[in-house]
């Protein structure tokens, strides 16, 4: 085979997606990931979750509610460093905690337009975040009770990172609800293939 193709040689993959890519073979994830979708598509109609979804903006919402929690906890570990951020850092995590239900809802609306390889990591992705949301909000109490709540937290900003390289996986790797709504006569041959239309070209 022709170790060069449209001008990038092929490469080993590296290990983290390699990593990720174990998710994606995991077959013994079928049997949960299609009964989730099964009982989400039993909760909520067609219409409800096509919303959801972000058919009206034309673009999934999922990835824009992420980023208040997400960046929420991210700055509650900052501040868990400073001296005097112990209060800042506990009212941070009560914001991702409230909002992470948002987040959640349209994350599991995206799930149920995902493909059987694609669900597998969604499984995952979705236990990953909610491990998270459980060790932030066992931290806020921690807090709350006058405890440090520091190493509960980190365990909770480690389960938020593996969640969302999962959740990049399923988006760069996998094309999740990748011109889901843009009519095909509007997209380029080598956009339907998944090609980088800017990689440069070996000349004929």
């Amino acid at each position: 085979m022709d170790p060069m193709r449209d001008g990038h040689a092929r490469s080993k993959p590296a290990w983290a997606h390699r990593v990720l890519r174990k998710a994606e073979d995991a077959e013994a994830l079928d049997g949960p990931a299609t009964g989730l979708k099964r009982a989400l598509e039993g909760v909520a109609g067609r219409r409800v979750t096509r919303q959801l979804r972000g058919h009206g903006l034309g673009h999934p919402l999922h990835p824009l509610a992420v980023t208040v929690p997400i960046g929420a906890w991210l700055c509650s570990a900052a501040f868990d460093l400073l001296p005097d951020g112990r209060d800042t850092a506990r009212r941070l995590i009560a914001t991702g905690l409230l909002t992470a239900p948002a987040a959640i809802v349209l994350g599991l609306a995206d799930y149920t337009g995902l493909d059987v390889r694609q669900r597998r990591v969604g499984l995952v992705h979705a236990a990953a975040n909610a491990a998270a949301t459980a060790l932030f909000g066992a931290s806020y109490l921690a807090r709350r009770r006058g405890g440090s709540g520091r190493l509960l937290a980190a365990l909770g900003l480690a389960a938020t990172s593996a969640g969302g390289a999962l959740g990049g996986h399923l988006a760069y790797a996998q094309g999740a609800g990748v011109f889901r709504w843009q009519p095909l006569d509007d997209l380029a041959p080598g956009e339907l293939a998944g090609e980088d239309p800017t990689a440069p070209r070996n000349p004929a």
